[in-house]
């Protein structure tokens, strides 16, 4: 059987590559807006960032993804990106450990 080539992208913050499907993709649309994309199929401008919640933190301290996309963002973006981030890291351990 053919081995299904694993799409990798680069995380941001750590500048590691990782499967597509162990980060989290923040897009910002041709309006400016700057979100989470939960699906990775909303159409603009997308950064990764690993399912972290260390990396999420180091990303608010540095402000990464205003240098990325070139824009300024309020800290409840963050905030959100935080808990988002939190929550999808208690699910992959959850649901990997009963493996």
């Amino acid at each position: 059987m053919k081995k299904r080539k694993i799409p990798m992208r680069k995380d941001i913050v750590t500048g590691e590559m990782a499967p597509k499907k162990e980060l989290v993709r923040i897009v910002r649309d041709s309006d400016g807006h700057v979100a989470i994309d939960e699906t990775g199929k909303k159409s603009g401008r997308g950064a990764y960032i690993s399912i972290d919640v260390d990396i999420a933190r180091k990303a608010k301290n540095e402000h990464v993804f205003e240098k990325v996309f070139s824009t300024t963002l309020d800290d409840n973006f963050y905030d959100d990106l935080i808990a988002y981030v939190d929550h999808k890291q208690a699910r992959k351990e959850l649901f990997e450990d009963g493996k």
